[in-house]
């Protein structure tokens, strides 16, 4: 299924029609601010499962993000953080950012096997960000770039949709896709380290 969804005012109707397929184990494609992503309920095991057999990767050793709605659930995923990471993170998001925290033991733990950190995401994209509010919790995240692909099947939502119709549930419409992904910190260390530059220019 192809929904198109506004940016500026999505409507709700349709924000619910997706998260009931969300609820139900279902696999969708969703605009951010930067790439378009590919994700599912992070509490349905069988949906990370799908998710990670179709990108051909282990759940364990992957770097799924979660992209959450705002920051105010910060604590229910990850272990405390510092003032200073807090205040960085509240500075630049939402934005094209994947902010790499500590995680706790409410992080599934087929994410977690020998790892022990969750990136989290809250995108400058309001048709993203209302699902994950109405869905209740995070959705997982991985970006459906792929660098060999033909760089029109990864911005451009109608060939997405056609390319992934198979295999994703619901396709997102909410415009062309950007070809840069998020810009990626580490903040779990003693100093704060950026391990991808992307789209994000980090504002201290």
């Amino acid at each position: 299924m192809l929904i198109r969804l506004y940016n500026e005012n999505p409507n709700p109707r349709d924000i619910r029609k997706i998260v009931d397929v969300l609820r139900d184990g279902g696999i969708i494609i969703y605009p951010t601010d930067t790439v378009y992503g590919l994700g599912c309920d992070i509490t349905n095991a069988k949906a990370v499962e799908k998710v990670a057999r179709f990108k051909g990767i282990n759940i364990e050793k992957s770097n799924f993000s979660f992209i959450c709605s705002d920051l105010s659930h910060l604590s229910d995923y990850t272990k405390p953080i510092s003032n200073t990471v807090f205040k960085l993170m509240k500075k630049n998001l939402p934005g094209p950012f994947t902010f790499i925290l500590d995680a706790n033991n409410n992080v599934p733990r087929y994410f977690k096997g020998k790892k022990k950190t969750v990136g989290i995401r809250v995108p400058d994209n309001n048709i993203i960000r209302e699902i994950v509010l109405e869905l209740g919790n995070p959705i997982l995240s991985t970006s459906i770039r792929d660098e060999d692909e033909i760089i029109e099947y990864t911005t451009d939502p109608e060939l997405i949709y056609e390319k992934y119709q198979d295999f994703a549930d619901i396709v997102i419409d909410g415009g062309y896709g950007e070809l840069v992904p998020s810009t990626v910190i580490d903040c779990t260390g003693d100093a704060i380290e950026i391990l991808r530059e992307g789209k994000g220019i980090l504002e201290f």
